[in-house]
């Protein structure tokens, strides 16, 4: 009788342990997605990217993998977040201020004029065997993973106060803001001089005529309305505008085979949908300029080729003092079809 009666009290006990143990195998892993910029994706093109990322993570692994967005830097700035997705099982969207103190042949990749198209520079990030390098040095350095190379905002150009910028010769005087010291080199090659300002102290440096200019792809000009302290936009393509999407390494490695695949092709699909959307709407994000009263110079074959002439070998000359080995050079320089530049 005592039997009889314990065993519903068994049974329920035995099927609630199986289900608890069901729930926890089952139950979703929420990892952290921090980045710069803020939470708008008609602005801010990595806001974008990381809303598409998160929803096809989660649609591709069925919710098993849940992704937190930390727009706006809210989770450190750029090195702290490269230390906490190097130490952490998180996922970071790092610039060149997080990624070059750890893998500073990165700014090989920013060589002035590299690319001459969107497709050039897809081709060299999704392809090249340089980028694939750089993608083991950050994992055998950090031991994380470089899952993608994020479009943000289409291609930079020149903006200034002064005077409209059609030729190097038109910089002379001039004083820009720079990202970083790969830009000061640049700026100084042209005859202007460049000075390290944060993005967050850029539009008062440009009000205050702390600095006449700048460089940036339309997107940021607009998201920082720039457009308000700045008369001259010069589109010369300067540089492709990137970011990196990197994963803790440990985490990464340690998911099982479908969801490794499933982040995979998630980040795939969502850099496309950027790659559509910020291509399709840099035409717009000018005329917007435009339309706000900033004046549009075209540059046309000619004056490229001057401001490429005289970029290029400068960029390259300071690429060699930072102590990056010509081997780095001279395979990015391949990889894009730009091995002449060898030669010079």
């Amino acid at each position: 009788m005592r039997f009889s009666m314990l065993r519903p009290v068994l049974l329920t006990a035995a099927v609630t342990g199986l289900l608890t143990t069901a729930s926890l195998a089952n139950a979703a892993t929420t990892i952290n997605l921090s980045y710069n910029g803020p939470p708008d994706a008609d602005k801010n093109a990595v806001h974008l990217f990381a809303s598409n990322l998160k929803r096809l993570v989660e649609e591709k692994t069925d919710g098993d993998i849940q992704l937190k967005l930390y727009p706006n830097s809210m989770l450190g700035e750029e090195q702290e977040r490269m230390e906490q997705v190097a130490n952490t099982p998180s996922l970071n969207i790092a610039s060149f201020a997080g990624m070059s103190p750890i893998v500073p042949e990165i700014y090989v990749s920013a060589t002035p004029f590299l690319f001459d198209d969107y497709n050039a520079a897809h081709e060299f990030f999704d392809e090249g065997d340089y980028w694939n390098k750089v993608e083991e040095a950050l994992k055998e350095r950090t031991g994380a993973e470089l899952l993608g190379v994020i479009e943000e905002g289409g291609f930079l150009g020149f903006t200034n106060s002064k005077r409209p910028i059609k030729s190097p010769d038109d910089f002379e005087g001039l004083r820009f803001r720079a990202m970083d010291p790969s830009q000061v080199a640049l700026y100084e090659a042209f005859g202007a001089s460049g000075t390290p300002i944060p993005w967050t102290d850029t539009y008062m440096a440009l009000k205050t005529n702390v600095a006449d200019g700048q460089m940036n792809p339309p997107m940021y000009i607009i998201m920082g309305s720039l457009y308000e302290v700045q008369k001259y936009f010069t589109r010369a393509n300067v540089q492709y505008s990137d970011q990196f999407l990197v994963a803790n390494g440990d985490w990464y490695e340690g998911l099982s085979d479908d969801d490794r695949h499933a982040v995979d092709s998630a980040v795939e699909e969502a850099n496309e949908l950027n790659r559509e959307d910020v291509e399709k709407r840099v035409d717009e994000r000018v005329q917007f300029l435009a339309d706000n009263g900033m004046t549009v110079i075209e540059p046309n074959e000619e004056e490229m080729a001057a401001f490429r002439e005289k970029g290029q070998p400068a960029y390259i000359d300071w690429l060699e003092e930072q102590g990056i080995d010509d081997e780095w050079i001279k395979m990015a320089l391949e990889d894009a079809g730009q091995s002449d530049l060898l030669s010079d």
